[in-house]
């Protein structure tokens, strides 16, 4: 009977470090999720684990990294081809520069709501 005890613990044990090891995205916390541009149909910045997926419908999409330190979101883009259109995805069409070393400050974040500032700009999204 012990036995039985003793593998039974061990296996919920296992189970439960195995399932709590396997959620995706816990590194993006609050931000996790696609988020939609106030005031946009086509403007869109997703992220999963620590990766940024910033994208407009009508012209192109980059990737990047990101960390969420205190009240600051750091955004570091890659451009996968190395084409201009993706630095003046990031640095035109939202307004985020420069390209490879981004910060924002973060005004508000809770479940439907993100919005980030940088100097006198400021940028409002919703949970898509």
């Amino acid at each position: 009977m012990a036995r039985f005890f003793k593998s039974f613990i061990l296996y919920f044990l296992f189970s439960v470090a195995l399932l709590t090891s396997c959620q995706e995205g816990r590194e993006a916390g609050d931000f996790f999720g696609q988020w939609r541009l106030t005031g946009s149909d086509t403007q869109y910045i997703s992220f999963s684990g620590s990766i940024v997926w910033i994208k407009n419908l009508n012209q192109a999409e980059v990737y990047g990294n990101f960390q969420h330190r205190g009240d600051s979101l750091y955004i570091q883009c890659f451009s996968k081809h190395g084409i201009p259109a993706d630095t003046i995805l990031v640095e035109q069409a939202f307004g985020f520069r420069p390209f490879t070393d981004i910060r924002l400050k973060i005004d508000r974040l809770d479940d439907d709501n993100l919005i980030l500032s940088a100097g006198n700009q400021h940028w409002s999204f919703y949970k898509y």
